[in-house]
């Protein structure tokens, strides 16, 4: 199974974008996507180094919503977990 995540463009020299997801940047070829006019601010979905669709803010910002409770869910359930003995198979 393969993830896009969506990014935040910080800057761009030439064709490569640099993205920030949270805290972390990434390098991002915009080759892929040359004619949607990505400028600094916009966000873009990316996967493996490449900038794959330009997305709508509102958009990427209901996809990181989903990212931030998938994190607090699977947060809640190591916590469950923790309190549970459970025996070596």
């Amino acid at each position: 199974m393969c993830l896009s995540i969506p990014a935040r463009v910080e800057s761009i020299n030439n064709n490569i974008a640099k993205c920030t997801v949270g805290k972390s940047s990434y390098n991002t070829s915009l080759e892929l996507i040359s004619d949607q006019d990505v400028k600094i601010g916009d966000y873009v979905l990316i996967h493996t180094g490449f900038a794959i669709q330009k997305l709508d803010t509102d958009e990427a910002n209901k996809i990181l919503k989903t990212f931030e409770e998938f994190k607090a869910l699977n947060e809640k359930m190591d916590e469950e977990e923790k309190g549970q003995n459970h025996p070596l198979i």
